[in-house]
């Protein structure tokens, strides 16, 4: 049986070693890079698909659905954009812009940019519920995403990884389709596996405790 249980958080952002506390925003100075075509079409850490033209970002560690103002300090052109993914994970880069914010900032052809991010609220469609499948007998496990491409599993479990331990890919086979589902863990409590899952909710993700089974 399916339930879904409320998620009460408060909105905090995880602290960065270069962020400050500046007139109630959280900012953050570095180099910022962007992606583009190569990922155009897949779906984000968020499960939306990529729009290498939509106003979007990858931070590794702000809440998904993070609404962030930057701006390009080599020029001081600015832009609004939501974080919908995970990265970059590339050491020195501390954003990955979409093609067409990079675009709005005068940075595509170069490639990188400095620039300083501020924190300026949240879309609230981001604020995640948990579901809970009693369902089986086995261990409970927190499911992240399920997928019929293994190479979309595959990189979900690769952002996961670099803040979570224990994610792995499961197949299955319902009514004949084959799905790759990117979950974390074994607990053998449900109370464990919903400690959890709410932390991964806190984040933006969608989220199911269930049986591993």
């Amino acid at each position: 049986m399916h339930r879904v249980l409320p998620l009460i958080t408060a909105f905090v952002l995880l602290s960065t070693s270069c962020a400050t506390i500046k007139n109630g925003y959280r900012t953050q100075t570095g180099i910022a890079s962007w992606y583009g075509r190569d990922f155009h079409g897949r779906p984000t850490a968020s499960g939306e698909i990529y729009n290498m033209y939509a106003m979007t970002a990858a931070h590794r560690t702000l809440p998904l659905g993070t609404i962030l103002r930057v701006t390009n300090l080599e020029n001081r052109k600015k832009v609004k954009v939501t974080v919908n993914d995970r990265g970059p994970f590339v050491k020195g880069r501390i954003i990955d812009l979409s093609y067409g914010a990079a675009k709005r900032l005068g940075m595509v052809e170069k490639g990188t940019a400095r620039v300083r991010i501020e924190v300026i609220g949240r879309d609230r469609k981001y604020i995640r519920y948990i579901r809970v499948d009693d369902t089986g007998d086995g261990d409970y496990v927190v499911q992240v995403g399920a997928f019929r491409d293994v190479r979309n599993a595959r990189r979900l479990k690769e952002v996961l990884s670099w803040r979570y331990s224990g994610v792995y890919i499961a197949r299955a086979t319902v009514s004949g389709r084959t799905f790759y589902r990117v979950r974390l863990g074994r607990y053998p409590t449900r109370a464990d596996a919903y400690r959890t899952a709410q932390r991964l909710a806190s984040e933006g993700y969608e989220v199911m405790v269930t049986r591993d089974q």
